[in-house]
């Protein structure tokens, strides 16, 4: 019932009668001895955040700072300084998924935010925010595009994130669609491999 909680000295004692141990350190006896860390660690005092921080910022500017080609997602993100303001406030601090009203009002209420300022930009009556990532939303986007024009082939481009092509393709799959990937060329759609799919 409470897993969490440390065990007392009553259970240690039970735990180690049973196994007719004296203390806690026979539970290590059959290690030997020359390669037990006997001695103190060297370890420095220990420092605020603030003197931490600061620490780790000097090293990091040890680095040189290099640029990701890696592609496939990869590669450096800007964050404005007002999203952690925004995440830090208690309305959002609650759990990520919205089954459970009572633990998530931080979910609701900014699916709710999102949702009010789309149809004020937009004009719209409604507006869907009710989507985990940009994975799941490309796959719902894929459905909805089959639903209204009834037809059962969907193209996609070369260029997209790799799990988003395999999410698309596994979701197709199970809904009888075909998933036609447009050729890239430099890294942009190729316009004439487009054209072609088309007709």
């Amino acid at each position: 019932m409470f897993k969490y909680l440390p065990h007392t000295e009553a259970d240690q004692r039970e735990i180690l009668d049973t196994l007719h141990l004296e203390s806690l350190q026979d539970l290590y006896r059959d290690i030997p001895k020359d390669v037990l860390f006997s001695r103190e660690f060297q370890l420095p005092e220990a420092h605020s955040e603030l003197e931490v921080r600061s620490f780790f910022e000097h090293l990091g500017s040890k680095n040189t700072a290099l640029t990701c080609f890696a592609g496939a997602g990869f590669y450096d993100h800007y964050e404005p300084s007002v999203i952690k303001q925004i995440v830090s406030r208690q309305e959002f601090l609650t759990s990520y998924t919205p089954y459970q009203p009572e633990v998530s009002q931080g979910t609701l209420q900014y699916i709710f935010e999102y949702q009010s300022m789309i149809q004020t930009l937009t004009g719209m009556d409604t507006s869907n925010a009710s989507m985990y990532d940009g994975l799941t939303a490309t796959a719902e986007a894929m459905f909805m595009a089959e639903a209204i024009t009834k037809r059962k082939k969907i193209l996609i481009a070369g260029n997209v994130h790799p799990s988003m092509l395999e999410v698309v393709q596994t979701y197709a799959h199970y809904k009888g669609l075909g998933v036609d990937v447009v050729h890239t060329n430099q890294g942009l759609v190729d316009t004439f491999d487009l054209k072609e799919l088309l007709t």
